[in-house]
């Protein structure tokens, strides 16, 4: 009796976040396959039904974002990289030092709990710094809650700047597939497969945080760009790991986080605003180093996003191999400087570095 019940509820948990990711997916946000779930699992948890995603489960998901990022490293971007690299390597560094600042003046000024800004802060990679935070002793709910408020402003803003220069709406090329890829070539897909129960399996005997999504980025990005294994990620893989990730997140809320973020959303909002505007910074330097138009400039500077950002640069004539492999460079940067800047910050405002400040 208590199993059947237990597979009724987690129907109902999967159904509801379908709907929810459709229906996001359709309003044309970001995320959607993440965030619905999310939604659904934070639903549920209010409405006092116990779900857990097992830990095991949650390192997959690690793992498969982990090939994901390392899925972006193709041979148009190492190209671009070689031959832009100075320029590339001193934006990243000051988008990274720019999330630090804001992260530390959140700590400081703010009302948020131990390092949780630092991560939440951390330009790009939401999935990714998502899927780290908890590793790192920050506190998951919020951390997950920035990054995708911050996600959604600058596709926002991304969009408007893209319609105020280009005098129109850029094109957006295709429209989103519905298809699960049940078709995905079986050899890439066992090799991706492989990869992700390695890093899994990986990661339950080495003392590195975040490890299941570390090894499989580092190894998947190293081997697929040599063309030793051909990483494939269909839909129903990252759409299994988008929901397990939004269930992992959503179901640890309660009334008292809720209520927590309700009250932060101004200083989440002013910090995210203050990110894109010292991110321009970089953007103007690059109109005047390497002479790229206004808009590339912009977008290749965006924090967050890289598929949106991509998606907004292809239907707006820009210079899009710049444009991804800044993107690419700097969602790297970040997932690997990401601890580093958590801990600096956090020594800075001498606040412990793996205290969350809220009881999950």
């Amino acid at each position: 009796m208590i199993s059947f019940r237990l597979l009724g509820k987690w129907t109902s948990l999967v159904l509801i976040s379908a709907a929810l990711a459709a229906l996001l997916r359709l309003g044309g946000l970001p995320a959607a396959e993440l965030l619905g779930p999310m939604i659904a699992g934070m639903f549920f948890a209010l409405r006092g039904v116990v779900l857990h995603v097992p830990r095991s489960v949650f390192s997959g998901a690690q793992a498969v974002v982990g090939c994901m990022v390392a899925l972006t490293l193709t041979p148009s971007i190492l190209t671009s990289l070689g031959r832009d690299w100075p320029i590339m390597v001193v934006v990243v560094c000051m988008t990274i030092a720019a999330g630090g600042v804001v992260g530390f003046l959140l700590m400081r000024l703010g009302s948020l709990p131990g390092n949780t800004a630092a991560w939440g802060m951390s330009p790009g990679g939401a999935a990714a710094m998502t899927a780290m935070a908890e590793s790192f002793g920050a506190d998951v709910r919020m951390v997950a809650f920035m990054q995708y408020l911050r996600m959604f402003v600058v596709v926002l803003t991304a969009s408007g700047v893209s319609r105020i220069l280009l005098g129109h709406a850029a094109d957006l090329p295709g429209a989103y597939s519905w298809s699960p890829d049940f078709d995905a070539p079986l050899v890439p897909l066992l090799q991706t497969l492989a990869l992700v129960a390695g890093g899994v399996l990986l990661s339950g005997r080495l003392r590195i945080p975040a490890a299941a999504m570390l090894l499989p980025m580092l190894a998947g990005a190293a081997l697929n760009s040599m063309g030793i294994v051909t990483l494939v990620l269909p839909h129903w893989l990252l759409w299994t790991a988008y929901a397990s990730l939004g269930w992992y997140v959503g179901m640890r809320f309660d009334r008292e986080t809720v209520l927590h973020v309700l009250r932060t959303i101004p200083q989440m909002l002013l910090a995210t605003f203050l990110l894109i505007g010292l991110c321009c910074v970089s953007a103007w330097l690059l109109t005047v180093w390497p002479g790229l138009d206004p808009l590339s400039a912009y977008l290749a500077t965006s924090p967050g996003g890289l598929d949106s950002v991509a998606i907004i640069a292809m239907g707006s004539g820009c210079d899009v191999g710049f444009i991804l492999a800044l993107q690419t460079l700097r969602l790297f940067a970040v997932v690997a400087a990401g601890p580093f800047v958590a801990r600096l910050v956090c020594r800075i405002s001498g606040v412990s570095a793996r205290g969350s400040g809220i009881a999950p």
